[in-house]
């Protein structure tokens, strides 16, 4: 993969923050999330790319759905999954963890997923291998506390708060391991378990399947890990999941089967306050955002401070 397309990737998760952020604590979900898709296309068309989007947008008249293609055909073909605004009501509501991101590998790099519910569970490289997603929380807690050379009490779960993670959360309180909720984008959770020197030692929990395939991509470009297996309520999901990926809806997905080859690049921009990042922050003229950009290939992971001039570049 042409390394340019790192700076390229930057800009299309720059755009739809920008965009988003405007709508910050408006309570207006799909303006903020429409708006950050919008910016996302219009950068799209002008990268030398031929794209095709495995994981996208869930609306499929939307540019950015499963399936569409991006870019002006006049570069490499690549695949990739896409995710505008990870956060709509946290950017809505105001809250923390809003972000911009996306993933871009070769060709058949991603798991395509339906759009329901993934049961994960995430690490960095200091407990890649050790955490099994058939065992309960107290065993893989145990594990990672031993591999982290911290006391149970020390270790930092990051979960987040829906109805469905409350027997989990339960079994995390009976450990004595602490707990970080987050009210929306399980990515940055994900992210955040394998940054050198984050608070957050491991991800569990619900989550979007989507989401789930673009935290792999992060994960494997930070050396991490992350098991996953897809959570249906009905014989209709049920039937999604064996459409998308095959006659055996229980299979327990490692990382090497949600991300396949080695050259991916992530990149993600905060929207609002969060984990991993700051939020866009406007200033009379234009605004700043921050950014990181992480290449599977070498594991570097690049932050990227950005000063954006509206005079010069105008986007609103």
């Amino acid at each position: 993969m042409v390394r340019s397309l790192t700076l390229e990737a930057v800009r299309l998760t720059e755009a739809a923050a920008l965009y988003a952020s405007r709508y910050m604590g408006r309570g207006d979900e799909e303006s903020s999330y429409h708006s950050a898709s919008e910016a996302m296309t219009r950068v799209f068309s002008t990268i030398d790319i031929d794209g095709k989007i495995i994981n996208g947008a869930d609306d499929r008249s939307s540019s950015l759905g499963d399936g569409a293609v991006v870019g002006n055909r006049q570069g490499p073909d690549v695949d990739l999954v896409v995710k505008p605004l990870d956060g709509k009501k946290t950017c809505a509501t105001g809250g923390h963890n809003a972000i911009s991101v996306m993933a871009v590998g070769s060709k058949g790099s991603f798991l395509s997923t339906p759009s329901i519910h993934m049961e994960k569970i995430a690490v960095g490289q200091d407990a890649k291998g050790i955490v099994d997603i058939n065992q309960p929380p107290d065993i893989n807690i145990k594990r990672v506390a031993r591999a982290k050379g911290k006391y149970i009490e020390d270790v930092t779960v990051c979960v987040l708060n829906r109805d469905r993670n409350a027997g989990l959360v339960q079994a995390i309180q009976k450990t004595g391991a602490r707990i970080k909720f987050i009210q929306d984008g399980d990515i940055s959770g994900a992210i955040s378990a394998a940054l050198i020197d984050n608070p957050i030692d491991i991800l569990m929990g619900f989550g979007g399947a989507k989401e789930g395939v673009l935290a792999a991509a992060a994960l494997k470009c930070l050396n991490g890990d992350i098991q996953a297996r897809f959570v249906y309520d009905n014989d209709e999901e049920k039937a999604l999941i064996r459409e998308h990926v095959g006659n055996d809806p229980e299979k327990i997905y490692k990382i090497s089967d949600m991300v396949k080859g080695n050259d991916i690049m992530v990149s993600a921009t905060g929207v609002t306050d969060g984990v991993i990042l700051p939020g866009v922050r406007f200033f009379p003229g234009g605004a700043e955002t921050n950014s990181i950009v992480i290449r599977q290939k070498t594991h570097t992971l690049r932050m990227v401070r950005a000063i954006h001039q509206f005079d010069y570049k105008p986007i609103f």
